[in-house]
C-alpha cells in the first residue's frame, strides 16, 4: 500500500471533497483523483462515493480511514524519532482532553509546551472519554486525560487528580447563596430527576455505580450529551445535573445555579493521564506528560 495514496485518501475522506483536499495537499485534483482510484483498484474496494456535494466514505472507506489515520500517525512518529537523533525535542504530540478540562487546560498547556519545546508541535482534541480512549487505541492520540480510566494490557493509566461531583440545580430568582448549601446525601440524589449524559459517559457510569452501592438507581429525566445543553435544561426546570465543579465554574453563567457536594465523604471522580501500553512514548511525549502533570492541578479545581 502506497503511503502517499493512503494520505490522499485520508485527506479526501476527512474533508469530504477532492477539491478541498487538493488545495490542502497542494496537488492537482486530477492527480489526486488518480492516486485514490489506484488505491481502490489495489484494494478491490470502492472507498469513496462521489456526488454533487463532494465525496463520502463507503463502509470499506470508513474502515480504511480509521486504520489510515493510525498508520500515518505512526509513520510521523517514526520520522520524529529519527529526527530526535539530530538533537533537541521535536515532533508532534496529539493530546485528547474532556471538554470541561480542555476549557481550562488548553491555553496554559499550550503556553508551557511552546516555552519548553519550541521545535515540537502540539495537537489538542476534545471529546468524550470513550472516544478519546478509542483514539489512543488507533494511534490517532498519543496522550489522553480520561475519567475513571482502568489500566489494562492496552492502556497505561496514572492518576492525575480527583474532582468533586456536585448536584446542580437552577437557582430560584432572588436567592443568594449565603451561606452555601451543605452536602446532600447520596440516597437523596436518587429522589430528584436528573438531566444526565448517555452511557457510556464516565460520570454517568460513576454515578450509577455509586447509587447502586447504596441500593438506589438514578431517576433519569433526560439524557443529553454536552455540559452546555445539560445546564440549559436544568435552568429551564427539566431537572438537576451532576457535574464536576470545573464544568460548572467554566459554564456561561455559573451564578444561575446552586451546587451541593454529594455525600460524606464527597462523591469524587478520578482523572487519569493515559497512554497506549502498546507503543513506547517518545521523549517529546514524556516531556508533554510531565507538563500536564504540573499544569493540570493548577487550573482544574480538585479535591
Amino acid at each position: 500500500m502506497d503511503l502517499r495514496q493512503l494520505e490522499y485518501f485520508v485527506r479526501v475522506a476527512e474533508l469530504g471533497s477532492f477539491t478541498r483536499a487538493a488545495i490542502e495537499l497542494d496537488v492537482a485534483q486530477p492527480a489526486l483523483s488518480r492516486q485514490v482510484r489506484l488505491l481502490e483498484v489495489e484494494l478491490r474496494q470502492t472507498l469513496l462515493v462521489r456526488n454533487g456535494r463532494g465525496a463520502v466514505p463507503t463502509e470499506a472507506g470508513k474502515t480504511l480511514l480509521e486504520h489510515g489515520r493510525g498508520i500515518l500517525h505512526q509513520v510521523q512518529r517514526a520520522k520524529d524519532d529519527l529526527g530526535r537523533l539530530r538533537g533537541g525535542l521535536s515532533g508532534r504530540v496529539a493530546v485528547g482532553l474532556p471538554s470541561s478540562v480542555a476549557r481550562v487546560l488548553t491555553v496554559p498547556l499550550t503556553r508551557a509546551f511552546r516555552e519548553a519545546m519550541p521545535d515540537a508541535r502540539l495537537s489538542i482534541s476534545e471529546g468524550l472519554s470513550s472516544a478519546l480512549e478509542a483514539g489512543l487505541a488507533s494511534g490517532r492520540l498519543d496522550i489522553a486525560v480520561l475519567y475513571n480510566a482502568q489500566a489494562s494490557r492496552e492502556l497505561d493509566a496514572v492518576p492525575l487528580l480527583d474532582e468533586d461531583l456536585l448536584l446542580v440545580r437552577a437557582r430560584p430568582p432572588g436567592l443568594h447563596e449565603d451561606p452555601p448549601p451543605g452536602p446532600v446525601e447520596l440516597k437523596a440524589v436518587a429522589e430528584v430527576p436528573l438531566v444526565i449524559p448517555t452511557r457510556p459517559n464516565a460520570i454517568r457510569m460513576h454515578v450509577e455505580s455509586a447509587l447502586a452501592a447504596v441500593g438506589c438507581k438514578p431517576d433519569v429525566a433526560l439524557e443529553i450529551d454536552g455540559v452546555t445543553a445539560i445546564l440549559d435544561l436544568v435552568r429551564d426546570g427539566a431537572g438537576c445535573a451532576i457535574l464536576s465543579r470545573n464544568a460548572l465554574l467554566n459554564s456561561a453563567r455559573p451564578s444561575a445555579f446552586t451546587a451541593q457536594p454529594i455525600g460524606k465523604p464527597p462523591l469524587r471522580i478520578r482523572l487519569s493521564l493515559c497512554t497506549s501500553a502498546q507503543r513506547p512514548a517518545t521523549p517529546v511525549q514524556e516531556a508533554t506528560l510531565e507538563l500536564i502533570r504540573k499544569t493540570a492541578p493548577k487550573v482544574v479545581p480538585h479535591a
